[in-house]
């Protein structure tokens, strides 16, 4: 299987601090960004990498050669003219043409556990699959908005009109089933997401594949600085999902959210006093803020799943404009009892996943691969902690005498006390 690394753009945002060094090439914690890229690459078995270069593409090609020192195989392919962030791919049309392949921004410092991605692509079967991520910087960032299938159905760039929207961005991380190259005509410059993306997320045949793995451009001087951190404290290789995860799981009414009885609306949807640094401290810290909430107002009736989606988008929205966001949301729309005006049926049962049983922290951790015994659980119900411990985490509560092995008046004085008993206050 074959990987193309786009590495030919000119990085005009980082060239004041190398003028004379192609953006792929700057060395962080004395590695180069390509070099970090095929390493991973490499670890996972995929070694046969085209490289897409253009601007101080010599540069590249002295450093690498044919990419035996760094044990993969390497080709390059040289744009004369600059041709957009897609336009290559035409003139790779017959080497691409027999199998799936990846195709990568060169300016990426990550660790993504790609088999579990190019499964997820190929049990899908669509033309392409993007890999998504949540952002601390949402609305600079291109959204991908999605259906429960996994099909990306629209992408909206940072000047639309976007309203309440899930906190799910393209990290840069392609695959491509061999058909997509019937969409290339001549060599020309093309926009990927705009010219490719976008018309086939029209034909249902463009599928989205979400993570918590780590994965940052550094094509600003700020971000080489963050990602700079994130290496050097073993942030960006813990998160590959081949390695065990932790997780904070959080309840969400009277938790992140202000307890309002049952919240049925988008506009009654407001974050409590510090929930989103709270959220945004878990982010930093390396681990996964997920979302374990029971919502019986569906089972009730009271509100569609659809209609739901769009309170959790309110609160997404909430959370990103203070740069915080998690990495999944878990409901249970169940209830065991009956009798009420409108009810869903079907949903009138008795469930595994409805707190304080531990079906959706049982759920995550097998998405994710979370070890549940180094992860904690936060509510201010006994209900959470029970499902809490029933999962066999740690439990920290808002509020006494809920039986939590840690309590605290907030969210915010719950996170720091775990973030400090696991030695990681930021």
């Amino acid at each position: 299987m074959k990987t193309v690394i786009m590495a030919g753009g000119k990085g005009t945002r980082v060239a004041e601090l190398c003028p004379l060094i192609p953006k792929p090439m700057i060395p962080i914690c004395g590695k180069t960004v390509l070099e970090r890229e095929l390493e991973v690459l490499r670890a996972q078995g995929l070694t046969d990498i085209i490289l897409v270069i253009g601007h101080l593409g010599g540069v590249i090609k002295e450093a690498l050669g044919d990419g035996t020192r760094l044990g993969v195989h390497l080709t390059y392919v040289e744009e004369r003219t600059p041709l957009g962030t897609a336009g290559a791919l035409a003139l790779l049309k017959d080497e691409l043409a027999d199998d799936d392949f990846l195709l990568l921004c060169g300016d990426l410092v990550f660790d993504v556990d790609l088999c579990r991605f190019l499964a997820a692509h190929r049990e899908k079967g669509g033309i392409a699959t993007l890999l998504t991520h949540p952002s601390d910087h949402p609305f600079d960032s291109v959204i991908v908005k999605g259906d429960r299938a996994g099909r990306v159905t629209a992408f909206l760039p940072p000047e639309a009109s976007r309203g309440d929207v899930k906190n799910r961005t393209n990290a840069g991380i392609h695959a491509f089933s061999p058909t997509v190259l019937d969409l290339f005509g001549e060599v020309k410059r093309t926009d990927l997401d705009r010219e490719i993306l976008a018309p086939l997320a029209a034909t249902g045949a463009l599928y989205y594949y979400d993570t918590p793995e780590y994965v940052k451009d550094m094509g600003t001087p700020d971000r080489i600085d963050t990602v700079t951190r994130d290496i050097l404290s073993g942030r960006v290789k813990k998160s590959n999902l081949s390695s065990p995860q932790r997780a904070i799981f959080l309840d969400r009414d009277g938790t992140v959210n202000r307890y309002v009885g049952f919240l049925t609306a988008p506009d009654q949807m407001v974050l409590e006093e510090g929930a989103a640094e709270a959220i945004r401290a878990i982010n930093r810290a390396g681990l996964l803020a997920v979302l374990v909430t029971n919502q019986p107002v569906v089972a009730r009736g009271d509100v569609t799943e659809a209609e739901l989606d769009a309170i959790h988008d309110r609160m997404e929205t909430l959370l990103g404009r203070e740069g915080a966001y998690l990495n999944a949301i878990c409901y249970c729309p169940h209830h065991p009892d009956s009798g009420f005006a409108g009810e869903i049926g079907e949903l009138k049962i008795k469930c595994r996943c409805r707190k304080p049983e531990p079906g959706m922290l049982l759920d995550a951790a097998e998405r994710f691969h979370i070890n549940l015994s180094a992860s904690y659980m936060i509510g201010d119900d006994a209900r959470d902690i029970e499902a809490g411990k029933r999962a066999g985490c740690r439990t920290a509560s808002i509020g006494e005498g809920l039986g939590a092995d840690l309590w605290g008046d907030s969210l915010l004085a719950c996170v720091n006390q775990i973030l400090k008993e696991e030695g990681l206050s930021l």
